[in-house]
């Protein structure tokens, strides 16, 4: 028998220790004192999942009695009953015909964005990307298909470029190529759709600049925090004294990286870091080429030389 006490919020208490955080037993459903064992309160409703399990059930078939987390982006918010296929002759009616049957269609619209939703998933799983991208990304492509400005263009390449644009405006911008890797279509349409798009909501984002690859690339190639310093600055530089006019942002932070790891003890070849970068070798080397001969302004007064800069590749 419980024995406890209500605050004046309702709050169940231990009327011997006020203050101790009950413990529930959700298999009891009763919340327990950790103080002194009273049972403070019985019949607690449990909130999480319904689950059954019946003996005469294959065990691949999934226990939960609940569908998946309302989704505000679809019609009727997702909410919607699913019934099973009945076996016994309670489950129809004398012409043999199931009394109770499921909505046998989804709405096209509803289908589309279903698809959509669970391709831009998939794309965010296979390049680490947060659910705060994801859920952008969503949201967009939700806005895409409610205006219908695209119509005729591929849900594949919407849902590839509302992601692109997701990375750009959350701050963690990916290339059009890493897209592309996990993607179902061309980088070209890819980019004909995110035109399109930042064009039809009206919207922007911000220019992308060699530092917000810097971090990535450093990493992914194993170098030390002084080479990212120094790759930073270069490229930095290099955009400031308008030394790689025309180029790519990508470009010059992967010539940047070269140039620093070249002066450094951790060494990397142009195409160890185009394969990083998703540039080619030739890129980086014309890249290159156009820093080279400015090299000791670009390099940061505090870099500790391995390779001194009369010894650097000239291409």
């Amino acid at each position: 028998m419980a024995s406890g006490s209500r605050g004046p919020n309702s709050r169940v208490f231990c009327p011997d220790h006020p203050d101790a955080a009950l413990v529930e037993d959700y298999r009891a459903g009763d919340m327990i004192c950790p103080q002194c064992g009273l049972v403070v309160g019985d019949r607690i409703v449990d909130v999480g999942t319904e689950w059954r399990v019946f003996s005469n059930e294959k065990s691949n078939s999934d226990p939960a009695r609940v569908g998946a987390s309302e989704n505000p982006l679809l019609n009727g918010s997702d909410l919607a009953t699913m019934i099973g296929k009945g076996t016994g002759d309670a489950s129809f009616d004398e012409s043999g015909t199931a009394k109770y049957q499921n909505r046998k269609t989804m709405s096209s619209g509803d289908r589309a964005l279903m698809n959509a939703f669970r391709e831009i998933s998939n794309m965010a799983d296979r390049i680490n990307l947060t659910k705060t991208i994801v859920d952008r990304a969503n949201l967009l492509f939700k806005q895409v298909h409610d205006g219908k400005t695209l119509k005729g263009r591929s849900n594949d390449a919407i849902a590839s470029a509302c992601l692109y644009i997701a990375c750009r405006q959350e701050g963690v911008p990916r290339t059009f190529k890493e897209i592309c890797a996990v993607s179902k279509v061309s980088k070209k349409e890819i980019g004909r759709c995110f035109k399109l798009i930042l064009k039809a909501l009206e919207t922007s984002v911000d220019l992308i600049t060699t530092g917000d690859f810097m971090s990535r690339f450093c990493s992914n190639l194993g170098l030390p925090s002084s080479v990212q310093k120094a790759a930073t600055h270069i490229a930095r530089k290099a955009v400031e004294l308008d030394i790689v006019p025309g180029r790519s942002p990508i470009s010059v932070a992967a010539a940047a990286i070269y140039m620093a790891s070249q002066a450094s003890e951790d060494k990397k070849s142009q195409k160890e870091i185009g394969d990083i970068a998703g540039v080619a070798d030739v890129t980086i080397r014309q890249s290159y080429k156009l820093m080279y001969p400015r090299a000791a302004e670009l390099f940061p007064k505090d870099f500790k030389f391995f390779t001194p800069i009369e010894q650097l590749p000239q291409s």
